[in-house]
């Protein structure tokens, strides 16, 4: 799902801790958060990245702007016209404007790649923290819970998931397909961000002002969320950004294969999914909304890139 060597070197980071702080020349502390931003202005690659994510959210919040059609308006009369100057992307099977639908393909598929992300979050930054901040026997229990589901393949597992539960919807609403993707991502994915979280926060919890905290007497929920959190989510947010664009290719994949999102969703996979078979009668009812989901993809993992290399400090 993801890159395997990104969250190796997200797990074991670099030697200087995030908190550090630098002084200038005027010896005004700066932060290293203050120092990422100096160096992301001057990277093309994050203006380019964040351009192209303003407009994919700007497509899924308020599609209106982009295009007048209603994406569920059907004329078989048009069915998988070409494109023209009446429909810009033509008509798919059922003489749908596709660029209506691509338009508005992206607010699924980009819903449930943030979400997915912050429900993985949310599981595993809190077990990574538990597990390196306890240690001991707490460790070891979401260490190994952790590897056996690192060990399930991770479309092998979406598929006999989805596969089992998919059945059982006889007649689901938007709400409840998309949930029940979201928390299969989550569930399949959270063992990555819980080592990432895990090793960044064993690497916090030795400094000194960790030390510090604790012989002026400061709790552990005082020294979790005051001190250790603030200084482990450099690499926890620069996976996260990778991973956005990983469950929306992985939400793709599970509705190409019958198990991810149906309709009435309307979203980039499903779209890919319709017109597999007519790739040679009709190629461009599957070519835009694969184009626009690589686009999106590619988007996300260029802001991820971008910052993993300003936070790093062996990268600058």
């Amino acid at each position: 799902m993801s890159d395997p060597t990104v969250a190796q070197d997200l797990i074991h980071g670099g030697d200087e801790p995030t908190g550090a702080v630098t002084v200038t020349s005027t010896g005004r502390p700066r932060s290293l958060w203050r120092d990422t931003w100096d160096i992301l202005r001057h990277r093309k690659i994050f203006w380019v990245s964040l351009v192209m994510l303003i407009a994919f959210l700007l497509m899924a919040a308020f599609p209106s702007l982009f295009t007048h059609k209603d994406p569920n308006y059907a004329t078989l009369a048009h069915s998988m016209e070409p494109p023209s100057s009446d429909a810009l992307f033509g008509y798919d099977l059922q003489g749908r404007d596709v660029f209506a639908r691509t338009i508005y393909g992206a607010r699924a598929s980009i819903i449930v790649g943030v979400a997915a992300t912050l429900l993985t979050v949310l599981l595993g930054g809190i077990t990574g923290v538990l597990a390196a901040f306890y240690a001991r026997w707490l460790d070891a229990i979401i260490s190994r819970v952790g590897e056996i589901f690192l060990g399930v393949p991770y479309v092998l597992g979406g598929i006999i998931i989805l596969g089992t539960i998919a059945p059982a919807q006889t007649s689901p609403n938007e709400f409840t397909i998309m949930a029940v993707v979201i928390l299969v991502l989550a569930i399949l994915g959270w063992p990555i961000l819980m080592r990432i979280a895990r090793s960044a926060v064993i690497q916090a919890k030795h400094q000194d002002y960790v030390q510090a905290a604790r012989a002026l007497g400061a709790g552990p929920f005082r020294i979790i969320f005051k001190h250790l959190l603030p200084n482990s989510l450099a690499p926890i947010l620069v996976y996260s950004t990778i991973t956005i664009g990983s469950y929306i290719g992985a939400e793709a994949t599970f509705s190409l294969l019958g198990i991810g999102l149906r309709p009435p969703v309307i979203s980039w996979g499903i779209a890919i999914a319709d017109h597999t078979r007519y790739i040679r009668t009709g190629a461009h009812a599957m070519f835009f909304p694969a184009a626009f989901l690589s686009l999106c993809v590619l988007t996300f993992v260029m802001l991820g890139e971008a910052v993993r290399d300003a936070l790093d400090p062996k990268l600058r």
